[in-house]
């Protein structure tokens, strides 16, 4: 599949995508996180590439929400699922489901919608998604203790290319090699010609090397576990929460996890915490083994007179000599016993090994001196030794952990997938329940189904009441029809349960009611009230609209409120029954909402269906209204339930004759 055939991907997005390890599989996948791991591409970038791969997966090229108010009726469905999520990717995720006329989609949907509401919420599962996220990569490591060498060119290419985290030197003899050795802890040769060569240091001839990244460089593995951490831990609890069947071992894991520091370094291990500690309070131990020197010569000349005959010191002075010599020559044993308390507080301070103490004794030499000095080059030597050998032991160990943590790359992944996955069947789940949803049947023209909707039980979660409270309806419609009612009476709530109904229905979701059965519309046009009288060019315009609407109409469905506000009654009749005739000869499914609907029928030239929301009267100033529309029914204005509640409490004909002309 070309990246750029997608909807939406464009060259430079498709750019980006080819920077994933496999590309056309994870953006056929729709795994958002996945996607959004491509350089430049967020989640929500990540969400629309998904929804482009599955529409062109399907064959999916129409858009069912072909209004604005269709298209808000889509959001506002969206965001009642997106509450019920705990992770950004959940919420993201969900943005992949869309209203669909493709048959194979919306059974994909349904499929994974009807596996996700049979899932329990738990609270303890919930608490601990919040810890969930997408797993992340980290910058690259630059390892500065190792590189690689080549004598040749393409290789020396490909090896800056696949491992950037080591320095790639250019060598042509064993002799660049072994100058290399001494200023690398480890070097990686990758030419076969220089097998079996033999030069001081830690020299490997790996020709396989930038095929075993894991090996090469273990840093990498490590930073990326490093990195990510608190989410593998956070999904291994939701999988133990959940009671799900992990990908990864989970016991294994956090065992891996517990011998790596934050920033990708070993934990753990007592000879490389001693080597570290060794190089790090080096000039520390040195400074203080120079003071335990110090105390005890003092210590000694406070003890004893030192005495000087007048020729030998005469001598000595004639001879240049220092205060060093008169140490030489009076304390010799007591400068022997200060240095070799030097070299042992220098090893127990360090904890050194027999052969590193040998380097450290060197440290404090036979010359008396009094401060007494240390020899520098000594002290650098042992540094380099030390350094060295934390290095070494530094990558083995690393070596060990990401060999150990090697086979569980993929699983990781697929464990914090499921997590996040799982976060987006839950917030489904918990629509279905707060709602009282139910899986509708979505039908065709090829299931030899019949046109239309039916819902039963219908509750609308967009009302601005608690939803408990919300009255449930029946309505069902085949043809083009037209609802009338009073005024507050919810005939503009019915449109927006049937709109959220089929638009719900045709994502795969659930819908908020006892049963329902949707036609597989290609098409739901829904047009909201207008606020007021157009003027001339706004009428043109919305007549035009209407125009296009009408010409090639079959597999619509259309719901209009109260278009007889754009212009004035008598032309609004004609105009809306001659939209409703166009079309009823389309067979299209369409409710207008119209307090005209007696006027409407009677202009139009066909036999148009009328249902009505009926009000049971007045109550105390108040409507009592069934809210369910009554088929074939023309519903009773407002204005003619007022004439008649006081043609009933007045004695009066005035009453009486104004009731007889509705």
């Amino acid at each position: 599949m070309e990246l750029e055939a997608i909807p939406g991907v464009g060259a430079k997005t498709a750019a980006s995508l080819r920077e994933l390890d496999d590309p056309v599989a994870t953006v056929e996948s729709g795994d958002v996180a996945a996607i959004a791991r491509a350089p430049g591409v967020n989640e929500a970038r990540a969400a629309r590439i998904a929804r482009g791969a599955i529409r062109r997966r399907h064959g999916d090229d129409g858009r069912v929400l072909a209004t604005d108010r269709a298209r808000e009726v889509y959001r506002s469905a969206i965001d009642l699922l997106r509450e019920r999520t705990v992770t950004d990717y959940a919420a993201k995720r969900l943005e992949t489901f869309y209203p669909s006329a493709s048959v194979s989609r919306i059974d994909e949907a349904q499929s994974f919608v009807e596996s996700a509401i049979e899932r329990q919420p738990d609270p303890a599962v919930r608490e601990a998604l919040t810890g969930v996220e997408p797993l992340t990569d980290p910058p690259t490591v630059r390892v500065r203790d190792r590189c690689l060498a080549t004598a040749d060119a393409e290789t020396l290419a490909r090896a800056e290319s696949a491992v950037p985290e080591l320095s790639v030197e250019t060598v042509e003899d064993t002799r660049d090699v072994s100058e290399l050795a001494r200023s690398y802890a480890t070097v990686i040769v990758l030419d076969e010609e220089f097998a079996g060569l033999d030069v001081e240091g830690d020299v490997h001839v790996r020709p396989n090397a930038l095929d075993e990244p894991a090996e090469t460089v273990p840093e990498r593995l490590l930073a990326f576990f490093a990195a990510n951490r608190e989410r593998l831990e956070a999904a291994a609890a939701v999988h133990e929460a959940a009671d799900l069947s992990p990908a990864a071992d989970l016991d294994r894991l956090r065992d891996a996890l517990a011998r790596l520091d934050d920033d990708g370094t070993i934990v753990g291990d007592e000879e490389f915490e001693r080597l570290t500690a060794a190089v790090d309070d080096l000039d520390a131990a040195v400074s203080t083994a120079a003071s335990v020197a110090d105390d005890r010569l003092r210590e000694a000349i406070r003890e004893r007179d030192v005495t000087i005959e007048g020729t030998d010191f005469l001598s000595l002075v004639e001879q240049g000599a220092r205060v060093d010599s008169l140490l030489d020559r009076e304390l010799a044993d007591e400068y022997d016993d200060a240095m070799a308390r030097a070299r042992e507080h220098l090893a127990d301070a360090l904890r050194l090994e027999p052969e590193e103490a040998e380097l450290a004794e060197r440290a404090f030499g036979d010359d008396p001196s009094f401060p007494v000095e240390h020899d520098e080059s000594a002290v650098s030597r042992l540094r380099t030794e030390l350094s060295a050998a934390r290095d070494r032991r530094a990558a083995r160990l690393k070596a060990e952990l990401a060999s150990d943590l090697g086979d569980l790359r993929g699983p990781v992944e697929e464990l914090v997938r499921d997590a996040l996955e799982l976060d987006v069947e839950l917030a489904i789940a918990r629509f279905a329940r707060d709602f009282d949803c139910t899986m509708p049947e979505v039908v065709g023209p090829e299931e030899g189904a019949g046109k239309g909707f039916r819902i039963e039980g219908g509750r609308s979660p967009l009302l601005d009441v608690d939803f408990e409270d919300v009255e449930p309806i029946d309505y069902g419609v085949s043809g083009a029809t037209l609802l009338s009612g009073v005024n507050s009476g919810g005939k503009t709530s019915t449109l927006d349960l049937v709109a959220l109904v089929v638009v719900l229905a045709q994502m795969g979701m659930p819908v908020p009611a006892a049963s329902a059965s949707v036609e597989r519309f290609e098409e739901v046009h829904y047009y909201a009230k207008s606020q007021g009288t157009l003027d001339a060019g706004a009428f043109e315009a919305t007549l035009r609209d209407f125009g296009d609407l009408v010409e090639g109409a079959d597999g619509r469905l259309v719901l209009v409120d109260e278009l007889e506000s754009i212009t004035e009654p008598g032309a609004s009749a004609k105009i809306i029954a001659g939209i409703l005739e166009a079309l009823d000869e389309q067979d299209a499914t369409a409710v207008f909402v119209s307090h005209l609907a007696r006027e409407i029928r009677d202009a139009a030239d066909f036999a148009v269906a009328v249902d009505g929301i009926e009000a049971a009267g007045l109550v105390d100033g108040e409507l009592r209204v069934n809210r369910s529309p009554r088929k074939g029914h023309l519903a009773r204005s407002t204005p003619e339930l007022i004439v008649e509640k006081l043609a009933g409490d007045r004695d009066t004909d005035f009453y009486g004759d104004l009731l007889e002309k509705f």
